[in-house]
């Protein structure tokens, strides 16, 4: 080690910025820096990144936020207030019940839909995609006819299939839209893992007599990672979506729970003469999927390898 490199405080930009790292954590934390510094640069990234952080923060503190209960309503004196009407900021809906407290709770229905559908699909579509293009032949054959038996229906329709065969309710919402969600990560982890099947590095790994199992979860599938990320969170939007569909068509969360589809199909029979009662859940709506696109743009910059190399 040089005498510059000695006087370099760990942690430092300089540090981070090292071309010749001491050790792996320093190696991942310069890389970690240099993605931050590219995704920072995007300002629509930090504002989608700023909306996800409301979200989070909203959905942690509901129960303080809200200013009333998101459950019982004043059919009496609050049916149907419009926003700003006796307290009620956004108003209230036909069973007198604050909307804005609906929205506060409501939140927490959106990110259980969001991170479970991820969880559970993300996964599974690593796992077939890198196996699939590792393995190659029959394997590769039956799995991706798999993936693409799933593929051919339109998600939407597919989930509600399996809704109504499952029965309503959230936790057969999560799952229908799970398993229409992880035939495109499957096709995205094929592909990047039969980039680099046949290249030096893999041929390195198997000459020191590593097992296939531990070449693709050692090896392969760390390198998909990155494109996986960028896809799930693309398409959060799109579970978002998907499950107010379902609430929508009363196939999801039932009520009273606020969630958010729900809450736009009570709300269209007076979209007329009180709009507010459907719209501010699909201001919510909109808001949030704009929220993940936009981080999802920004780490599909981020993470390009072209430029990293530029």
């Amino acid at each position: 080690m040089s005498v510059v490199e000695q006087t370099v405080k760990p942690y430092s930009r300089e540090w981070l910025l090292s071309d010749r790292p001491q050790s792996r954590r320093q190696a991942k934390l310069g890389r970690a820096y240099v993605v931050w510094r590219r995704f920072a640069e995007n300002r629509l990234a930090l504002l989608g990144l700023m909306i996800i952080l409301a979200l989070l923060f909203v959905a942690a503190f509901a129960g303080v936020l809200a200013p009333h209960d998101p459950l019982q309503g004043d059919l009496r004196n609050a049916r149907l207030l419009p926003p700003g009407s006796e307290g009620y900021l956004l108003g209230t809906d036909d069973q007198g019940r604050d909307i804005l407290s609906r929205l506060l709770y409501g939140s927490r229905l959106t990110l259980l839909v969001v991170v479970l559908v991820a969880v559970i699909a993300a996964p599974v579509g690593l796992i077939v995609g890198t196996v699939s293009g590792y393995a190659g032949g029959w394997i590769d054959a039956v799995l991706m006819r798999i993936t693409d038996i799933f593929l051919a229906f339109p998600k939407l329709v597919l989930a509600l299939a399996l809704v109504a065969a499952l029965g309503p309710g959230i936790e057969n919402a999560i799952l229908a839209i799970a398993v229409t969600s992880w035939p495109p990560y499957a096709r995205i982890a094929r592909a990047e893992t039969m980039t680099f099947r046949q290249s030096e590095f893999i041929s390195a790994v198997q000459l020191m007599g590593a097992s296939p199992f531990r070449i693709v979860m050692r090896h392969v599938m760390p390198l998909c990672l990155s494109s996986l990320i960028v896809r799930v969170t693309l398409d959060m939007a799109g579970i978002i979506l998907t499950a107010a569909g379902l609430g929508f068509l009363g196939l999801g969360a039932q009520p009273p729970l606020p969630e958010w589809g729900a809450m736009i199909a009570s709300g269209r029979r007076f979209i007329l003469d009180q709009w507010w009662v459907a719209a501010m859940p699909g201001i919510a709506i909109l808001i949030v999927s704009l929220g993940f696109n936009l981080l999802g743009d920004g780490l599909r910059d981020a993470l390009d390898p072209k430029e990293a190399g530029q």
